[in-house]
């Protein structure tokens, strides 16, 4: 029992230190896989927080499907809710939007993401709209 609650107590205690959006000068990393949009395929971003509001950031995805790939190189710009919705420091909950070049096309992507993060600097993410995704996040 005494193991039990020691184990507890030491994750309880890096959780805490867990925090999903940090304002100015935050940086995540994010991987992961699309199930949506223009079909499968995986997808990576990073994003830059700008002050407790905005991040700003670049990113990739290549869709997999039968005709060919179709890859969507963007900017994004993404409004943090963490503090406006009181949120715990280890969820947030993110709008944003895509803009860039989708194969040979003009891309627009309109999203709507939350990430949790279990450690400091690692977390989970899911982004579902139009060029939704779900994988892991780092934050630097």
């Amino acid at each position: 029992m005494k193991k039990l609650l020691l184990t507890l107590g030491l994750f309880t205690g890096i959780l805490s230190y867990a925090q999903a959006w940090k304002g100015a000068g935050d940086q995540k990393l994010q991987g992961g896989l699309n199930i949506w949009g223009l079909g499968t395929g995986i997808a990576a971003s990073y994003d830059y927080g700008i002050n407790s509001l905005i991040s700003v950031g670049g990113g990739a995805n290549v869709y997999f499907n039968e005709k060919d790939d179709n890859p969507f190189v963007f900017g994004r710009v993404g409004f943090h809710l963490q503090e406006t919705l009181a949120l715990p420091s280890e969820i947030d909950i993110y709008p944003g939007v895509n803009i860039g070049i989708a194969g040979k096309d003009f891309g627009l992507g309109v999203y709507v993401g939350a990430r949790y993060f279990f450690t400091e600097n690692w977390g989970a993410f899911i982004e579902a709209g139009n060029n939704g995704s779900f994988g892991v996040s780092y934050s630097f």
